[in-house]
């Protein structure tokens, strides 16, 4: 494994020292183009579990009490106090993405990441409408390691000041005070405004996805909230996607044809989990299904199709998983052949996740990370409410060092010179 590791980082170093500025993005009807009015073929992966926490990213999520980014903070500023929280939270984020991953990334044929992040890693949590002395640390980096490698970013606002919604990862589970508090909705007003002003220029940036999936509201409200958003954004930049999300009840419904609302640039943003989540359970039927329009001809990927054809307005599957619990072989023929067919269709794609770790670590029958821990460096079942400081500072710096286990049947398929049909993909014995 550290041969193929080696191998692969080679490959990404050599292909990252070739690479041209990249062109600012733009949205035309159905289509993401560059500058110059080019398709622009979208495919990459999201950088979870870096910037806000998703704790069973780490199989820690049934260890102790603590589930969620909130549940963390709240455990280290009552251990610790709050300046030694924040020094171990740079500790996280300094290990749980290094440039070893944007390696890798590139060496997996992927030319765009969606950045998730929550409100406080750029707003002093204490002093509202206040940057925090560090705001820009992490997403100026990310957007340095992007460009060096010619990739693009798209900056996710994953959990929202108050949250969005009451899943764990607005950041606070269960929460989901952000549509009944106008004062939350200003200061994330005032937050893109910030953001848009900083990138405004930045071509690597490929477009600002406003708000993840915001379900703690109905489809109106959130339609009304994210075009409030949009005209608070196109006050400071003219220049960037912006990026509306989509809803659980009735997808993207409630917004109509954007155009009719004096919206340009924009595309819609929708998280499709063949296999997961209740939609069916992982394998080839479900995934062919839904890449071949249904029974009728006229559902799955068609369906969305003549939606966007309809409202004239470019898509973005923010995020997808077609690998997991599929057997490796299998699942890396599934995953190219669901970026070609996205691709088909002008749509750009950014799988979940990057990186997910276990407390057993291997790729086993497919894991929800295109790489994974090695067996050989399990993660420790850390309680940390009770953990002592320096097992979870340990923890924490073995993230940026531990040994992975790469997908290597997906890495081999999204890197193929030859497309994938789902048509032609067989079930593995």
């Amino acid at each position: 494994m550290k041969t193929i590791l080696s191998a692969v980082l080679a490959l990404a170093a050599g292909t990252a020292a070739a690479q041209t500025p990249l062109p600012m993005l733009h949205t035309q009807g159905t289509q993401w183009l560059t500058a110059e009015g080019k398709p622009a073929t979208l495919r990459g992966t999201n950088l979870g579990n870096w910037l806000i926490n998703e704790f069973w990213m780490m199989e820690l999520d049934k260890v102790g009490p603590v589930d969620d980014q909130c549940k963390l903070e709240a455990a280290f500023d009552q251990r610790f106090g709050y300046a030694e929280r924040e020094r171990l939270m740079r500790l996280f984020r300094d290990n749980w993405i290094t440039p070893r991953d944007w390696d890798l990334m590139r060496a997996h044929g992927l030319n765009v990441v969606r950045l998730p992040f929550i409100y406080s890693v750029i707003e002093d949590e204490k002093k509202p409408r206040t940057l925090r002395a560090d705001a820009w640390r992490y997403l100026d980096d990310a957007i340095a390691q992007a460009h060096k490698r010619g990739m693009y970013v798209i900056l996710d606002l994953h959990g929202a000041v108050g949250s969005q919604g009451i899943e764990h990862h607005s950041g606070c589970a269960n929460r989901n005070e952000y549509w009944g508090t106008p004062d939350y909705q200003a200061r994330t007003e005032w937050l893109w405004q910030q953001i848009a002003r900083r990138y405004q220029d930045n071509a690597t940036v490929a477009g600002y996805s406003v708000l993840n999936e915001p379900w703690g509201t109905d489809p109106d409200t959130m339609a009304a909230v994210v075009r409030k958003l949009y005209t608070t954004i196109r006050e400071v930049d003219k220049n960037h996607v912006i990026i509306l999300p989509g809803h659980s009840k009735n997808g993207i419904d409630a917004y109509g044809k954007p155009a009719d609302h004096g919206m340009t640039n924009v595309a819609f943003e929708m998280h499709p989990y063949p296999g997961h989540f209740g939609w069916g359970k992982p394998g080839l039927a479900v995934h062919k299904e839904w890449l071949t329009c249904g029974p009728d001809g006229k559902g799955g990927v068609c369906e969305w199709d003549a939606k966007q054809r309809k409202l004239q307005t470019a898509l973005f599957i923010g995020e997808m998983q077609p690998w997991a619990f599929m057997g490796l072989e299998l699942g890396g023929q599934v995953a190219r052949a669901s970026f070609d067919t996205y691709a088909k269709y002008g749509w750009a794609a950014t799988a979940w996740s990057w990186k997910v770790v276990t407390q057993q670590g291997g790729q086993g029958i497919g894991k929800w990370g295109f790489v994974t821990n090695a067996p050989t460096a399990k993660v420790p079942a850390i309680d940390f409410t009770k953990a002592p400081l320096a097992d979870i500072e340990n923890l924490f710096r073995s993230f940026g060092t531990q040994p992975y286990e790469l997908h290597q049947p997906l890495q081999r398929w999204l890197t193929s010179t030859s497309p994938r049909d789902i048509h032609d993909i067989q079930d593995q014995p």
